[in-house]
């Protein structure tokens, strides 16, 4: 593959701003991998139909090149001047993808996130943190001294590395590059950017509500389609409705499932600032909001989503109150959702077709696992998953998907013995990360269920890494856990006035 050094080259300035000690390397690694991963981008679609009409019409690529660095150079500006306004930024455009054509095929984008990610590295290069101690800011950089780096931060470089080196052998080199240059890259920048701010309690509460604004205005899109009768994204969704006697929403996102994950995501988030809340007025209204929410969730039909909300809650539980009652309430709702899994695929299905129950899912695992032991060791290569499925399983281009749904399955068929035992090392240690200590206030339980919970609905449908949830999970989870005030405390409660 051509640009297989290139892509190497690009995620290794990643590894190492997430694992250098010197804010100043930092800093250059970071810019360096941005500048960096777009040129290679530019080189991958050379000979697309966009780039094409941009040769064709200089003025237009001129123009759209001086609006995006003008959007940059005054966001960062911002962040440069307000501490908090990064972190909200992110907060606030998370959500929001655009629909490319790239390389051939058209790609779901977060580019205002882009955007944000792209001038919080600017910011950071400009205006690194100063002084000698973590929440030393002498010069007046809006920026703190992270942590130092451990083996989390580690296992995130590796994967990086290692997901970019096997792209070398890849049946399908062209997914993996866009896999790194859209997900990988941008969203380890944006971790190492949250670890080095400092998470107050306020800062908290404000990005939750901002969150939670998001995900009311999505429901509301949401209950407005299911009223309607009509969505206004992805055309496969769309026929699949006509088909079906069911209706589901997916909003703004193209991808009920991945609608669904966002709102169980910030449900989760959301009981875990209930929880740790003592006034009455505020539990109501976060019920009221929660109703609501749920109710866009349920519109979804995602049974991924629910089963990850389900296991948020008894992490919440368990953190909160006790874990043998959290584990009990969970294993039986947990069994009473099989058995009606199994009553349901019985009567509609004639209990024949457990493929068709699960939505194409246990074909796509099998082939998975099939992929698997015919190359252990190496695995097929990093973003291969689709291509080598339709070739091994005999499968037209209809039937064509890019991952198992399955993270475990995916990693092993693509990466193999050495990609799935590096995953499973990051899980540990991302979970010892934040479930230390987790118990102390809603921040980090409310970060470690939401955390629990993507990874749960990572086990049913495709994005770990490639998810920025996952990344910012992280990212405000480590800072939170490496600040030496308890910041987590309800501020209600008044400290006593000196004698």
């Amino acid at each position: 593959m051509g640009s297989a050094g290139p892509l190497i080259v690009c995620s290794a300035l990643a590894a190492g701003a997430l694992v250098v000690r010197g804010d100043r390397a930092r800093a250059w690694l970071l810019l360096g991998a941005l500048l960096l991963a777009p040129a290679i981008l530019l080189v991958h679609v050379a000979d697309s139909d966009q780039v094409r009409t941009l040769r064709d019409h200089p003025a237009v690529a001129v123009a759209a090149g001086v609006l995006g660095l003008a959007l940059v150079g005054a966001l960062a500006a911002v962040f440069a001047r307000l501490p908090t306004a990064f972190p909200i930024a992110v907060v606030a455009t998370i959500p929001f993808r655009i629909p490319i054509a790239v390389g051939g095929s058209s790609s779901n984008l977060l580019l205002p996130l882009y955007l944000v990610v792209a001038a919080g590295a600017v910011a950071f290069f400009v205006r690194p943190p100063g002084g000698t101690g973590r929440r030393s800011r002498t010069d007046g950089s809006p920026w703190c001294h992270g942590p130092e780096p451990a083996w989390l931060e580690r296992l995130l470089a590796l994967a990086l590395v290692l997901y970019a080196a096997q792209a070398a052998y890849s049946g399908d080199d062209g997914r993996a590059l866009e896999n790194v240059v859209f997900f990988y890259i941008p969203f380890a920048v944006m971790y190492v950017l949250l670890v080095r701010l400092e998470w107050t309690s306020r800062l908290a509460a404000i990005s939750l509500g901002v969150l939670t604004g998001l995900a009311a205005a999505l429901a509301s899109i949401g209950y407005v389609e299911f009223a309607t009768r009509h969505l206004l994204l992805n055309p496969k969704v769309i026929a699949s409705n006509q088909l079906e006697d069911y209706f589901r929403v997916n909003s703004l996102f193209f991808d009920p499932n991945i609608y669904g994950r966002f709102l169980a995501v910030v449900l989760v988030l959301l009981v875990a600032w209930m929880l740790w809340r003592l006034r009455t007025r505020d539990v109501a209204l976060g019920a009221v909001v929660m109703a609501f929410l749920f109710g866009g969730l349920v519109l979804t039909l995602s049974q991924s989503s629910f089963a990850a909300l389900l296991v948020g809650l008894a992490v919440l539980g368990a953190l909160r109150w006790s874990v043998r009652w959290a584990l009990g309430i969970a294993a039986a709702v947990g069994l009473a959702a099989l058995v009606a899994f199994a009553l349901g695929t019985t009567a509609f299905d004639g209990g024949s077709s457990s493929n068709k129950a699960t939505s194409g899912r246990a074909d796509l695992i099998s082939g998975g696992v099939h992929l698997f032991t015919d190359r252990p060791i190496q695995g097929w290569g990093s973003g291969s998953f689709g291509r080598e499925y339709r070739r091994a399983e005999h499968v037209s281009a209809v039937r064509a998907t890019s991952a198992s749904h399955t993270i475990p399955v995916t990693v092993a068929a693509e990466q193999g013995v050495i990609g799935l035992l590096a995953y499973l090392a990051l899980l540990v240690f991302a979970f010892l990360r934040l479930f230390r200590g987790a118990a102390v206030g809603p921040v980090r339980a409310g970060v470690a269920a939401a955390f629990t919970a993507l990874v749960v609905h990572s086990f049913m449908y495709a994005a770990f890494l490639e998810d920025p949830l996952t990344w910012a999970l992280l990212g405000v989870g480590t800072a939170v856990a490496a600040a030496a005030v308890p910041r987590d405390r309800e501020p209600a409660e008044p400290e006593p006035e000196p004698e």
